[in-house]
């Protein structure tokens, strides 16, 4: 069960203010709530079915150790990247000849394919070792986050400024990815010289990608 609700709180963190979750909204625009639901959830439920199989296959390969480490520095470039921001293609937002739900579909599932919530899924999987419980965690977080995103989203985002969503999120990853990493370290790692360096460099790329590069400054 631990690994449900895991898996369910991440992914609505993760999804919230990424670009699928922001494709969704879109789509909600053009499509009945119910079409873009249903579209969503199929995707999902595809995708995240390869993600949980590709972390089950690769948890009987590496040891824990390894798979704690990766997830921690997983957790950390998820924080970076949602602090990054994302941006939809212009083509994504093209009608499309196929019917409402099947370009969801579509549209969905290709801008989920290497996207952080699919990569956390896979992690998740790999590192919780229960596929089922992780499979289900996974997708019902997503339908959670983009069902706010459709039907909350024109007010959450009149009301709260982006940026602070993004950063609330990305903050939230980065304490979870530095905690795991904490777990897994061997007692010699935990000088205070390391520690210090480690918050050092970890501020420059919070600036260099939360605040230098990030997509919110290129928009402005």
């Amino acid at each position: 069960m631990d690994t449900f609700i895991q898996a369910l709180l991440l992914v609505v963190i993760a999804e919230m203010g990424d670009k699928t979750q922001l494709l969704a909204m879109a789509m909600a625009s053009k499509y009945k709530i119910k079409e873009v639901l249903s579209g969503v959830l199929i995707a999902t439920i595809f995708n995240h079915g390869l993600a949980v199989a590709v972390g089950s296959y690769l948890s009987s390969l590496i040891s824990m150790k390894i798979v704690n480490i990766a997830a921690a520095i997983s957790f950390l470039i998820f924080g970076l990247w949602t602090l990054r921001g994302d941006k939809i293609d212009g083509e994504n937002s093209n009608r499309s000849r196929f019917g409402p739900i099947v370009t969801v579909i579509i549209a969905f599932f290709l801008a989920e394919m290497g996207d952080k919530t699919q990569l956390m899924t896979i992690t998740i999987s790999a590192k919780g070792n229960e596929p089922i419980l992780t499979f289900i965690g996974t997708t019902l977080g997503m339908i959670i986050a983009d069902g706010i995103g459709i039907i909350g989203g024109a007010w959450i985002y009149k009301h709260i400024p982006d940026k602070y969503i993004k950063w609330a999120a990305g903050g939230i990853f980065i304490f979870f990815g530095t905690f795991s990493i904490y777990n897994t370290s061997s007692s010699w790692m935990l000088h205070p010289i390391y520690i210090i360096m480690y918050i050092i460099v970890l501020s420059i790329f919070i600036y260099l990608l939360g605040v230098k590069f990030s997509y919110s400054n290129k928009s402005s």
